[in-house]
């Protein structure tokens, strides 16, 4: 009885190591051992477009584009949906018809929930969309001006971009954003109070860089 006893144990161990080995190469073979991190390093360049009436003299704005160095985090929560965050600061130029109004730094952290169309290819495309927050500061107004302020906001944003693997964790990265994005301008210029409400940043931001995974 012993004998029988020992001989099925021996043949429920190995029937469970056998199991646990089947079990580790599926999952070698899934999402669970896929590299679900991703960090991505681009030089962007932010083309705003700056439209609103200065009150109450009735003058066009602008905002000069800018490119800047920019920064996002990735993380894939199923193999094809992904989240990104991105952190990037770029300095702008406002104008008030011909005049140099002054000149102010943006911080937009956006948010975006992507989907990728064939993660394991070396081409893989995606698109996002989800939402920006974005705040100014280190305002600074040209001569002629002081008390510059700018009002950031919430708006939506839209994302297209596409890998292409280099091997399996290093790749390069080309996105682009759209962002929806309205902001007020407060300036005083010799006493004289002037605003420029719901001024029509509406971003686009374009990038190419470095993509990592792991």
């Amino acid at each position: 009885m012993k004998k029988f006893t020992k001989l099925g144990l021996m043949a429920g161990t190995a029937a469970i190591l056998m199991s646990g080995q089947a079990t580790a190469k599926d999952l070698g073979d899934s999402y669970l051992s896929k590299e679900r991190f991703q960090i991505r390093g681009r030089v962007i360049d932010v083309l705003a477009d700056g439209d609103g009436t200065v009150q109450p003299l009735g003058l066009e704005t602008d905002v000069e584009h800018r490119m800047a160095p920019e920064i996002d985090f990735t993380y894939f929560m199923t193999e094809n949906i992904a989240a990104e965050l991105i952190a990037a600061t770029s300095k702008h130029s406002i104008k008030a018809g011909p005049a140099d109004v002054g000149n102010a730094w943006i911080l937009p952290p956006t948010l975006t929930v992507q989907y990728h169309f064939m993660p394991d290819n070396k081409f893989s495309p995606y698109v996002g969309a989800g939402l920006n927050y974005s705040m100014f500061y280190a305002e600074d107004a040209d001569t002629g001006f002081n008390d510059l302020e700018v009002h950031g906001g919430v708006g939506y944003a839209l994302q297209i971009g596409a890998d292409y693997w280099l091997n399996d964790n290093w790749g390069l990265n080309i996105d682009a954003k759209y962002i929806n994005l309205d902001v007020d301008v407060d300036v005083n210029a010799g006493g004289t109070a002037l605003a420029a409400d719901n001024v029509d940043l509406d971003p686009w931001i374009i990038g190419a860089g470095v993509s990592y995974r792991f």
